[in-house]
């Protein structure tokens, strides 16, 4: 001990008011992150689909020994995504939907580009990030000037699938929540692998949609559309954001374009957007929201550092920075809608 206790120091003890769980919440769930990447990469998912399995079984079959198995069986179990009945352990519907490759709402993707670069949250990672208010994984100015520098069956392919795994879920949902039964013309802008053109065509069948990007990315896109069936309602176009004029459209669409850039960037393009877009056009942004104080949601906090950890000048938004953003621009009958989970979009339309 470091010093001695005297009677005044344990005078002053007492019961804490709170019970620390919010602490341990942190400190564990910081093991349990890893735990689901080992079960992704070992494909426990995959192997508890075929059929429910007891301890022995999996363990054999992956290979653990006894005692690392229900490690790992705990973990998965406490989160959710197996169960344990009449001694076999099974799959539970999240985990059916979210963790195997073959559901079509699959985040396999996106946990290979986490194990890809699991350096990165990481302690040494994170406070890198935070010391030097740099991105530690895209250190150029933007990730689509690297995805288009860089190897597109590499580095351009495996981020593009990652975005497609966690994009499709809720590109399932938001056409949902609004009435574009009036619209002609939707442009994805950096719209990826084109979830949300997809989810967008599926339900509003009126709609044609253009997925603006990079080369190589709409040479990826191209495949989705296609593996899809979309082709008629689908199309993409190579073009630069930032530097070539937006072809004619009544609805612009960005799904986690904002959150890759500061205050001043995205104030161009919402400008851009309000002076491209014909009259009565609608502008969606689809995003993680912060509340008006920044103080939470906790998940949102959480993606927050991933911005900074991935992009320069990356960081979440409230829906109060969105709405003044696109009120300066012009845009009118601003509405913020939650869609599904932590996901929301903010609209507005140009007058007519």
């Amino acid at each position: 001990m470091t010093q001695a206790i005297t009677k005044a120091t344990i005078n002053k003890l007492h019961k804490p008011q709170t019970d620390g769980t919010q602490v341990w919440n942190v400190i564990v769930g910081l093991y349990n992150y890893p735990t689901l990447l080992v079960a992704h990469e070992l494909k426990l998912f995959p192997l508890l689909a075929e059929r429910p399995r007891t301890l022995q079984e999996i363990s054999q079959s992956l290979n653990l020994a006894l005692r690392a198995t229900g490690t790992l069986l705990s973990v998965c179990a406490s989160l959710g995504f197996i169960q344990l009945k009449d001694g076999c352990y099974s799959l539970t519907t999240v985990a059916q939907e979210y963790l195997l490759e073959t559901s079509p709402t699959s985040f396999c993707g996106y946990l290979d580009l986490m194990i890809a670069n699991s350096d990165s949250f990481s302690y040494v990672g994170v406070k890198k990030a935070l010391l030097t208010d740099a991105p530690i994984i895209y250190e150029g100015d933007s990730l689509y000037e690297v995805h288009e520098q860089e190897d597109k069956d590499r580095v351009t392919r495996t981020f593009t699938k990652a975005m497609h795994c966690i994009g499709i879920p809720p590109a399932l949902a938001w056409p949902e929540t609004l009435d574009l039964s009036s619209n002609k013309y939707m442009l994805d802008i950096a719209g990826g692998s084109g979830a949300h053109s997809i989810g967008a065509a599926l339900k509003w069948s009126n709609l044609k949609a253009t997925i603006l990007d990079i080369g190589p990315v709409c040479e990826i896109a191209q495949e989705y559309i296609a593996e899809y069936g979309l082709r008629e309602q689908i199309s993409t176009q190579v073009g630069d954001m930032w530097n070539d004029p937006f072809p004619s459209a009544d609805l612009h669409f960005y799904s986690l374009i904002y959150h890759n850039y500061d205050l001043e960037k995205n104030r161009f393009l919402t400008k851009k957007s309000f002076d491209s877009l014909e009259p009565g056009g609608r502008i969606i942004i689809h995003q993680w929201l912060f509340n008006d104080r920044r103080t939470g949601p906790s998940a949102t906090a959480g993606f927050n550092v991933i911005m900074q950890i991935w992009c320069a000048g990356g960081q979440e938004y409230s829906d109060l920075e969105l709405s003044i953003m696109l009120a300066e621009a012009g845009f009118i009958d601003i509405e913020v809608k939650p869609t599904f989970g932590y996901w929301s979009i903010v609209t507005g339309r140009k007058p007519e």
